[in-house]
């Protein structure tokens, strides 16, 4: 059987606590704040889209069982960066600052997207 080959994961811009939009899928229209980024999937969950329900089983007295509602993950072409002035979902350039560092602007406006912790 032919070995297959590895893909490399795509460099993306998202980072967590970025707040995004949601541009098609059933959440279309959405935003919301990026919880974690799977960089080998291509992948991002973002915080109240995309619920899943999960039907978990009971494990112990510490863990009660029954049907959970959770973020399940949303592949990153289906996102995008939510302009803090625009308030719409925009493209990203990355250029130099101020201070010399990279960092990411707002592709409609020119409002720098900061990161937040």
């Amino acid at each position: 059987m032919p070995r297959r080959e590895v893909v490399k994961p795509a460099r993306s811009s998202f980072r967590k606590n970025d707040q995004v939009m949601v541009i098609s899928g059933d959440d279309r229209g959405k935003s919301g704040r990026i919880l974690k980024v799977l960089r080998d999937k291509g992948r991002v969950i973002v915080e109240k889209v995309n619920f899943v329900k999960r039907h978990t089983k009971a494990r112990g007295a510490g863990r009660q069982g029954g049907i959970l509602e959770r973020e399940a993950a949303i592949h990153v072409s289906n996102v995008m960066h939510l302009c803090p002035k625009c308030q719409v979902g925009v493209r990203v350039t990355v250029k130099p600052g101020s201070d010399g560092k990279r960092e990411r602007f707002c592709g409609r406006c020119g409002e720098s997207i900061v990161r937040t912790q």
